[in-house]
């Protein structure tokens, strides 16, 4: 499975902090799954930019899997989850929902995550939390299934 991994930190992107959430991803996938990364990036906290390449990461092809991390929780400036939803034709609650319940048992906090997910064309776009424990621990309880995802995912087109 062809993995992105797109960070929403405006921080991250102007350089001024370590991108240790998208690094931490992209180790375990490389190291411990089947997955290939093929993109990585971190990005302003904006809406518009964040959906633009989400749509194009979709449109081109050029994965069957986006994890984004970042930028779906309650600041001001957090809009993965709207930049997510703009440009999705179909929302997949139960990925979110299901990594909501799962983080529920290790922290309260995790109800404050808005990360949603949602599939474009033959992509399947989720929001992970943007701390890099957490990011790892959803990734890890996800994968089996969003590897499952996206094998159905991409049937569709055939």
């Amino acid at each position: 499975m062809r993995v992105a991994i797109i960070t929403a930190s405006t921080e991250v992107y102007r350089e001024k902090e370590i991108d240790r959430s998208g690094e931490l991803l992209k180790s375990y996938l490389q190291e411990e799954s089947d997955c290939e990364v093929v993109f990585m990036k971190a990005l302003p906290n904006d809406r518009e930019v964040i959906g633009t390449v989400l749509q194009r990461m979709a449109d081109g092809a050029l994965a069957d899997l986006v994890l984004t991390t970042g930028g779906a929780g309650c600041n001001p400036e957090d809009y993965t989850p709207e930049a997510t939803m703009d440009i999705c034709d179909r929302l997949v609650p139960g990925i979110p929902e299901g990594m909501r319940a799962y983080t529920m048992t290790k922290t309260k906090r995790a109800m404050l995550n808005r990360g949603v997910a949602g599939i474009r064309k033959q992509t399947l776009i989720v929001n992970l939390p943007g701390k890099a424990k957490a990011a790892l621990s959803c990734l890890k309880y996800l994968l089996p299934e969003l590897d499952h995802a996206c094998a159905v995912i991409g049937s569709e087109g055939e």
